[in-house]
């Protein structure tokens, strides 16, 4: 009974083929999230695949409706021990992107696991049901090792709307608030920063997406005859944009910017490289905030981007000027920017420069989140990845994307590890998403010895947290 001995099951496990097995079992299962014709396989994937697997763990399970018409449902369990040992909550999603079927490079199929050396094709192998069944797979072996025990108590959230933005999720942890209360939280998501080297990140870019429209007449005009006299909408939005963010990328107002990069995370970031892989793209030197390196810039600043710009008929031009022209923005934004009032913000912006035909309005939102990389917990995730990996682990304080980690911050006031077994090229999201199993398999290893750890000094950590807290607040 010792942490080699769960770090051998999880190797086993893999190289006996169970994992390939079980994931190409979830991997089946297509559950867009997107299609409304996939709602019962939500349902599907959480009573017939995870419930019956966890249960066998010694889990009580609940399936929840979720809160919101048309969201997909949540699987909430727990696992108690023993209510003086320390509790972890683990997270994950079910639900993946549309599979885009006949798009696969070689014919692939989407609902099959096809191996190419390395890479795992199939949706979803990487973002999310490789990677939850990696973190319940390493429970299972744990608790071999240690005669069916792990020497804290588990809780379990999986959602199925995560690829929709997590509808209800919000609602589902402020209504079992206390079923789902835990001193940590530990998921995994995203990618690593390095394909080759384990990852904790602990929080993630918030995100705000927004529309400025110019909506300026009715009908277009012909451009021979009113060239000159009429104010083109393309051309005034073009001109807002570039007044919010410059030729290079960077952010001009300075309300959509953060206040700076605290010195912890600055320090956190020195290391990390961003461009690790073969098939990312080549980085642009020459853009975003000057100041910076390019770490810092991903995961320490705010980003501003034009994801989509429309006026006149782009697929058929005519010799007109248009009536209209719409863009839609994003800005990727860390903890500490003012978000609540972005709307006033661009609005005065755009108004003191002359463009108040040019219209605001707020869309989708994502909250920021970061935990201090000071944090007790911090220190002690690290500690395990590199004494299983035998490399240091990188840290990054916030992932340069978005997950919902706000509502476990904030709604249940947990602290939040998250260690991703994935990479940045692993087409999540498009055709020819792909796990890379040396990635998969190191991942066994390092989350074994991680629950290990949290049996064995989980409560010393939890402890000294706790007397930080209370040093903290009477200071």
């Amino acid at each position: 009974m010792t942490r080699d001995k769960a770090i051998d099951n999880a190797i086993s496990y893999f190289d006996s083929g169970d994992f390939l097995r079980d994931l190409q079992r979830r991997v089946r299962m297509e559950t867009e999230s997107q299609e409304a014709s996939r709602k019962p396989l939500l349902q599907d994937y959480l009573s017939l695949e995870l419930s019956p697997s966890v249960e066998r763990l010694g889990f009580e399970t609940r399936i929840v409706a979720n809160p919101l018409e048309g969201g997909g449902p949540f699987l909430l369990a727990a696992r108690n021990e023993d209510p003086a040992l320390p509790t972890v909550l683990i997270y994950g999603h079910g639900d993946v992107v549309r599979g885009y079927e006949g798009q696969w490079k070689n014919q692939m199929r989407p609902w099959d696991i096809t191996i190419d050396a390395d890479r795992w094709y199939g949706r979803g192998t990487a973002d999310n049901k490789g990677q939850h069944t990696i973190n319940l797979a390493a429970l299972e072996q744990v608790m071999t090792a240690k005669n069916q025990r792990l020497g804290f108590n588990t809780k379990l959230l999986i959602e199925m709307g995560e690829e929709v933005g997590s509808p209800g999720l919000q609602a589902i942890c402020e209504q079992h608030k206390e079923m789902l209360a835990a001193d940590l939280l530990i998921a995994s998501d995203g990618p690593r920063a390095n394909a080759g080297t384990p990852c904790v990140f602990l929080g993630s870019r918030g995100l705000i997406n927004f529309t400025l429209s110019a909506n300026l007449r009715d009908g277009a005009h012909h451009s021979g005859n009113w060239g000159g006299l009429l104010r083109n909408p393309g051309t005034v939005l073009a001109n807002a944009i570039a007044s919010i963010v410059d030729a290079r990328g960077r952010i001009l107002v300075e309300q959509l910017r953060p206040q700076g990069i605290p010195d912890t995370v600055r320090h956190a970031l020195k290391d990390i490289a961003v461009d690790g892989g073969p098939h990312d793209p080549a980085i642009d030197p020459d853009w975003g905030e000057p100041s910076l390196t390019a770490q810092e810039r991903v995961y320490g600043w705010n980003a501003l981007e034009v994801l989509a710009f429309t006026t006149g008929n782009p697929a058929n031009p005519v010799g007109a000027i248009p009536p209209t022209a719409r863009a839609h923005c994003q800005l990727r934004y860390v903890v500490g920017t003012d978000v609540d009032n972005i709307a006033a913000f661009l609005r005065s912006h755009l108004d003191q420069l002359g463009f108040s035909m040019v219209e605001v309005e707020i869309c989708e939102q994502m909250g920021a989140t970061r935990l201090p990389p000071d944090d007790p917990w911090v220190e002690w995730a690290l500690d395990s990845l590199r004494q299983t990996a035998g490399k240091k682990p990188d840290l990054l304080p916030n992932l340069g994307g978005s997950i919902p980690n706000n509502v476990f911050m904030d709604i249940l006031g947990m602290p939040t590890i998250w260690i991703p077994h994935s990479y940045g090229a692993c087409s999540q999201h498009a055709p020819n998403e792909h796990l890379l199993a040396s990635v998969a398999r190191e991942a066994l290893q390092i989350m074994a010895g991680l629950f290990w750890d949290l049996g064995e000094t989980g409560a010393t950590v939890r402890s000294r947290r706790r007397r930080q807290d209370v040093t903290d607040e009477m200071a």
